[in-house]
């Protein structure tokens, strides 16, 4: 687990950067939010209720890059019908999780962590996996980066949900622990590059 130090150091950083963040991007926030109405029929901000540390729950916000979500039906895979012409775009380009600036201002969430999960994931872990939900959940992170093609993947499988549960998950938990045990600040700048400059 992170130190209190360590904690102290990460939080200054998503603080301040995340505050910078939002005033350069505001307007092509609020553009995309605009766009984003327009290409789904729907109002283009998105909010889904996610696990965050402790395992407790919040709001996450998104810009909109389905006609319709479920929240019985999470997986998505590259070519999901319900994804947008304008949602792709969004997608290919992360462009849908800016407004995370936000999650990471109010202190929910920070720059680099394991990705927040949707209900039944995350809250489920025991044992020595638990230490995942010592930190914040992130925008990015090492298993965020080494499926940064997830969705593509998803789409090759016969059962796209139990390979996310049976291969993928596990190898995340995995990947977000020894993150964990292994936390440097310069790690994290190390992700944040390679998540801006893949």
């Amino acid at each position: 687990m992170l130190s209190k130090k360590q904690q102290i150091v990460k939080r200054l950083f998503d603080l301040v950067f995340s505050a910078i963040g939002i005033i350069l991007c505001l307007f092509p926030i609020l553009t995309l939010i605009l766009i984003a109405t327009i290409s789904t029929k729907k109002f283009g901000l998105f909010s889904q209720k996610r696990v965050g540390q402790y395992a407790k729950i919040f709001t996450i916000y998104k810009i909109r890059t389905m006609r319709v979500h479920s929240d019985e039906n999470f997986i998505t895979t590259a070519n999901d019908s319900r994804i947008s012409f304008f949602g792709k775009f969004l997608r290919t380009y992360k462009l849908d999780e800016i407004p995370q600036l936000f999650n990471v201002l109010i202190g929910n969430m920070s720059f680099v962590g394991p990705r927040p999960d949707v209900i039944g994931y995350a809250d489920k872990l025991v044992g020595e996996d638990r230490i995942v939900l010592s930190v914040k959940p992130g925008i990015t992170g090492p298993a965020t980066l080494k499926y940064k093609n997830e969705e593509e993947l998803l789409e090759q499988q016969v059962n796209p949900k139990e390979y996310n549960d049976t291969v993928i998950w596990k190898e995340k938990v995995k990947i977000n622990r020894e993150y964990i045990k292994n936390w440097s600040f310069l790690g994290d700048l190390n992700y944040i590059f390679k998540t801006i400059f893949p």
